[in-house]
């Protein structure tokens, strides 16, 4: 692995400053700094459109040991936009690999840091909450990474959703999973045409930033996946006839989002609905609640869920700065069914008379548990009562 060692520099609003040693591309960047406990999945977090406008600090010591692979990215390019981790493997050993970590991050022009003390970076967000930050590969000075941080864009009010999601309506293939980053056709005369054989239900599902495996997921699980942009309006949805409407995951303040809560609000009560991460907060405004930023945030794939319902606990993979005011949706509907155990917060909705419901985390797991895929099936089941007018 050819790593440069020139050295770099991570400077937070704070005024703290970390100097390290410089990998992937060389260049000057702002944005969020965040941490990520994960063990492992670093590809699915470069690629994840959800820490779009955020500069990642891994907890896990050790990072890029089994290198990068074709088959793991959750996007067709890298997302975040920093990558920040304690050492960087100076050795890439896995069948799978096709390059290192430093040659992906410079084949996508975005700056890592290594060697530096991401324990000390992690306390500081955890007690200061997550910060502006600037993180340069291009030999600046400490005052002016400072100077950059310091008016770099908030992630509270900002739309970051526009940035990620696709341009057009296209028709996710499910006949293609040997290449992933090609399963998907454009959407042209086949807007209309008869559901892919074997998938009973067709679900239109908005591409908030969506990662590819939750598309895979329910593929798997009995749906043909139409995708639309965040853009698209109830009435385009409308056209297609869908069995179902999905909402995905994404990046940037919910409350941004005015033009994407219309139009799910439109939906509400015309087709079982299904809204995870950003698709759950997006649920909360469309019945007239109310997010609200983190802290810190839930990044990682350890996060304790319980079930109010059930009693049951899952461990699950999240990757979110904004929660669900409780209180707030009671008025449209709605009751709180899951809460992180670590703080209380909301982690799934469900509406007491529609056929909608969402969780704050990842089910599809990329990377992290499985425990929570049974919600795909329960998304389906939901579908079919639903069709035999039965809900």
């Amino acid at each position: 692995m050819s790593t440069s060692f020139n050295q770099g520099v991570l400077a937070l609003e704070d005024g703290s400053v970390f100097r390290g040693r410089a990998f992937g591309a060389a260049r000057t960047i702002s944005g969020e700094c965040v941490f990520n406990t994960s063990m492992s999945g670093y590809q699915e977090i470069l690629t994840d459109p959800s820490y779009f406008g955020q500069v990642v600090t891994m907890t896990a010591v050790q990072v890029g040991n089994y290198g990068i692979n074709d088959e793991d990215a959750e996007d067709d390019m890298l997302r975040v936009s920093g990558f920040v981790v304690r050492e960087l493997s100076p050795i890439v050993s896995n069948w799978r690999s096709h390059m290192s970590v430093d040659a992906y991050l410079k084949r996508y022009s975005i700056p890592g840091l290594d060697g530096v003390d991401t324990r000390a970076i992690t306390k500081k967000l955890r007690v200061a909450g997550s910060m502006r930050c600037c993180l340069s590969t291009f030999g600046i000075g400490d005052d002016e990474a400072l100077a950059i941080a310091r008016v770099s864009q908030d992630m509270a009010g900002s739309d970051y959703v526009k940035f990620v999601s696709c341009k057009e309506p296209y028709l996710w293939r499910s006949d293609a999973p040997e290449n992933y980053n090609q399963a998907y056709m454009p959407v042209g005369t086949t807007m209309n045409a008869p559901a892919i054989p074997g998938k009973k239900f067709r679900v239109a599902a908005f591409d908030y930033g969506a990662k590819h495996t939750i598309f895979r997921k329910l593929v798997r699980h009995g749906f043909e996946v139409q995708v639309f942009p965040a853009t698209a309006t109830a009435e385009q949805v409308r056209e297609h006839g869908p069995d179902a409407v999905f909402l995905s995951n994404g990046p940037g303040d919910p409350a941004a989002l005015p033009y994407i809560h219309k139009t799910v609000g439109a939906l509400l009560g015309e087709f079982p609905i299904f809204g995870i991460c950003l698709g759950h907060q997006i649920i909360t405004h469309a019945l007239g609640g109310t997010t609200f930023k983190l802290k810190f945030g839930h990044r990682g794939g350890n996060q304790p869920v319980k079930n109010l319902e059930t009693g049951r606990v899952s461990i699950t993979a999240q990757n979110h700065g904004f929660a669900t005011d409780p209180k707030s949706v009671e008025a449209g509907g709605a009751i709180v069914t899951e809460i992180n155990l670590n703080d209380g917060t909301v982690e799934g909705l469900r509406h007491t008379r529609l056929p909608v419901f969402s969780v704050q985390y990842h089910p599809e797991a990329a990377p992290g548990p499985n425990d929570a895929d049974p919600l795909f099936v329960d998304f389906y089941r939901m579908v079919e009562a639903r069709k035999a007018g039965k809900i």
